[in-house]
């Protein structure tokens, strides 16, 4: 292929950035390991402690809790008698285990996606440039594949449930960030100069005007979380993280059908039952 001159002399003269970012990493791991350490111990605590309380609950119990928090959100004998039929459907497979260890998984990554997310779309709903600076970050943590940043977590957290966290996180929590941010700047002007001419301070303006205004919008990036994250049960199991993804995984290796297949169903299961739980409707107030 020709080239001329110009372009072979950029193509010569290419810039070194991933040495740059490998160099980064080490000097991290230099001079953080100790804190990579000491946040992996308390992530993998905390994932432990909500999969050892999952699997605590005899299963029938658990199946029970579910259909009647369905029957408290959302008042469908429908829905209460699907969720409990595919639970048991889940039970009956055998893989009971791997879904609380998702469950818990995903849970946990969701939970850090709206802790971090929600609050950070507010501002940028505040404040238009913070969001003109924060897209770029929030385009590339959802565009870069995921194995790129998976290599540099592994590094630092180690095999294991961890690893599989801070990925889900990265790759879910733009979600929750855009949706957030929508639902804020699209307050009617009205209702907050209502609430400015009854004397409501900037707080209460958010609590109380904005916020639930803006809930639809939220609860849509909670659902958007909690697909995405399901969606990273098969890349968390490459590094070590227990549930569903492992047997999908042994199944591609030995090309079981039947196994991938019923893993499969078991994570499409979990995918739907949390997408109908956290899903607004008609009838709900906020």
């Amino acid at each position: 292929m020709h080239f001329d001159p110009f372009s072979n002399w950029i193509a010569s003269h290419s810039l070194p950035i991933g040495r740059w970012v490998e160099d980064l990493v080490d000097l991290l791991l230099r001079y953080g390991g100790w804190f990579f350490d000491g946040l992996s111990a308390i992530l993998d605590t905390i994932i432990n402690g909500a999969v050892d309380g999952l699997l605590w609950l005899p299963p029938v119990l658990f199946i029970a809790l579910v259909g009647l928090i369905a029957w408290r959100l959302h008042r469908s004998w429908k829905l209460v008698v699907g969720i409990v039929l595919t639970l048991l459907l889940v039970l009956n497979l055998g893989y009971w285990k791997d879904t609380c260890q998702t469950t818990g998984l995903v849970s946990i990554a969701t939970l850090i996606c709206l802790l971090l997310g929600v609050p950070l779309g507010i501002a940028c709903g505040h404040r238009p440039r913070l969001y003109a600076a924060v897209q770029p970050v929030l385009d590339l943590m959802q565009t870069i594949p995921t194995f790129v940043y998976l290599i540099p977590t592994l590094i630092m957290f180690g095999l294991g449930m961890v690893p599989g966290l801070i990925s889900t996180v990265i790759f879910a929590m733009p979600a929750p960030v855009r949706l957030t941010m929508l639902g804020i700047s699209r307050v009617p002007k009205e209702l907050l100069e209502a609430g400015d001419a009854f004397g409501a301070s900037h707080w209460q303006r958010l609590f109380k005007v904005e916020l639930p205004h803006s809930m639809p919008s939220i609860m849509a990036g909670v659902n958007q979380c909690i697909m995405l994250s399901l969606s990273m049960v098969v890349i968390a199991a490459m590094v070590g993280a227990p549930g569903l993804g492992v047997p999908v995984l042994r199944a591609l290796n030995q090309v079981n059908i039947a196994m991938g297949f019923e893993s499969g169903l078991s994570i499409v299961i979990v995918a739907i039952i949390l997408d109908r739980l956290c899903r607004q409707t008609k009838k709900d107030k906020w």
